[in-house]
């Protein structure tokens, strides 16, 4: 896939797309001077993402909840 299609997926802009792969977040490869990006490491990548929102959501619940504000 390329950067576009990658940020697509994602629903981020191309420029934050970029910066993930970057820095390591989602794996990539060149072909010429052009990233690609595989779509399974795309899924694997948000599936990450999906489970560190959920455990941040989880920490404020509960946290919420020990100070007796839910």
């Amino acid at each position: 896939m390329t950067t576009q299609q990658a940020a697509d997926f994602l629903t981020v802009s191309r420029p934050y797309s970029i910066r993930l792969l970057e820095s390591g977040e989602i794996l990539f490869c060149l072909v010429g001077t052009h990233r690609r990006v595989r779509f399974r490491d795309l899924h694997e990548y948000r599936s990450r993402d999906d489970l560190e929102r959920r455990g941040a959501a989880d920490d404020l619940t509960g946290l919420t909840q020990e100070l007796g504000m839910y």
